[in-house]
């Protein structure tokens, strides 16, 4: 293991992070998805400092092939849009840049300060960036091209223990984002590593300021969960910690009345991902997490009334029950789709129709004279 060293106040050397070679933290290079190789590639060509970071080091180091690549850099948005042709930058408050493969996208982030806080908005360095992340196993970067290690918070040493520690102080950590505690539960429940009592005991006390984030990270949040492989595991871990209650609080007051609901809810989710080669179709996780509710609650049975009426009071009961949750109106009808499909009935897809533009003012504008 090598050191990495910065110069401070009378030219003393201080002890920044921790460098670790191949054979110390044995990612297998055939892992990498190889268009964040070359993405890394491009910007250290144009001496620009380039990793790998977030979860996707941690998966590497723990045997896994990530899902998704994201990439930390000291190039501004506007020289990473100069680098490649196929990028967007995105974002009003932080800017950041998608660069584009097909239907793949990477996100590439350039390092945050901690000037303005953990959430401010400055452009900064690595060894600054670092402090902005939430916890240490999701904050290590990786040099493809070096296939380097640099751990700045004993993010290696966690990993290695099986622990999830914040790298915020624990008492602004969850009140500068509340979604941190969400993450905190999903990570361990992923990674099957221990979340510390001081942690867990924070969790609790803090989970009441869930209430004050946005029904769309509330969405954002619940996809993520619901289309993970860990999606039981996840589930039952925030219903432990009381955070399912913010997520979905319908299906958490169901838990806590009827414990038979839970365990039928819990297996819908894991037979969902029992088979590895599956690939889930448009709707599948979401029909998931409205499945039982509706196997009791939707009007499968109703006389005379025609399979649209059904489907339609189908459609409105599921919307209600996962509330504050607000998914697209495509997916959600794509879900009940599903569920009336497994009983035989077939109901046509929708066109959804775009909101109509604004159209333009074509009257001529009358211009006042200058008195």
């Amino acid at each position: 293991m090598r050191y990495r060293y910065s110069t401070e106040g009378k030219g003393k050397l201080v002890k920044k992070a921790a460098v670790y070679t191949q054979g110390e933290h044995r990612i297998n290079f055939a892992d990498l998805d190889p268009h964040a190789v070359y993405i890394t590639e491009r910007l250290q060509s144009r001496g620009y400092e380039t990793y790998v970071v977030g979860g996707a080091v941690r998966d590497l180091i723990l045997g896994k092939k990530p899902k998704d690549f994201d990439i930390a850099t000291s190039a501004s948005p506007g020289r990473i849009k100069k680098v490649f042709s196929n990028a967007r930058i995105i974002g009003r408050r932080f800017r950041l840049v998608h660069v584009f493969f097909g239907p793949k996208i990477i996100e590439v982030s350039t390092f945050r300060s901690i000037k303005e806080g953990p959430t401010g908005n400055v452009f900064g360095s690595i060894d600054e960036d670092v402090l902005r992340r939430d916890f240490t196993l999701n904050a290590l970067f990786y040099d493809p091209q070096k296939q380097l290690v640099v751990d700045y918070v004993g993010g290696m040493r966690d990993i290695k223990k099986g622990l999830i520690r914040p790298i915020i102080a624990l008492p602004q950590i969850f009140s500068d984002d509340p979604v941190r505690m969400i993450r905190a539960v999903k990570y361990a429940a992923i990674t099957g590593f221990k979340l510390p009592l001081s942690l867990r005991w924070k969790i609790k006390k803090s989970r009441g300021l869930l209430e004050s984030v946005s029904p769309s990270r509330l969405t954002e949040e619940i996809f993520k969960i619901i289309n993970s492989p860990h999606a039981h595991e996840i589930i039952s871990a925030l219903d432990a910690l009381g955070l399912y209650s913010y997520l979905q609080p319908q299906a958490a007051e169901l838990f806590r009345k009827r414990p038979a609901f839970k365990s039928s809810y819990l297996k819908t989710f894991e037979a969902l991902y029992k088979d590895d080669s599956k690939t889930l179709a448009g709707g599948e996780a979401l029909s998931a997490l409205v499945r039982d509710y509706l196997d009791e609650a939707a009007p499968w049975e109703e006389g005379e009334a025609r399979d649209m009426d059904r489907f339609k009071n189908a459609w409105i009961r599921a919307r209600k029950f996962v509330l504050p949750m607000n998914p697209p109106k495509a997916e959600l009808y794509n879900a009940i789709r599903l569920l009336f499909a497994e009983r035989g009935i077939n109901i046509k897809k929708p066109r959804f129709k775009e909101r109509p533009r604004a159209r333009p003012d074509r009257r001529k504008k009358i211009e006042k004279p200058i008195s």
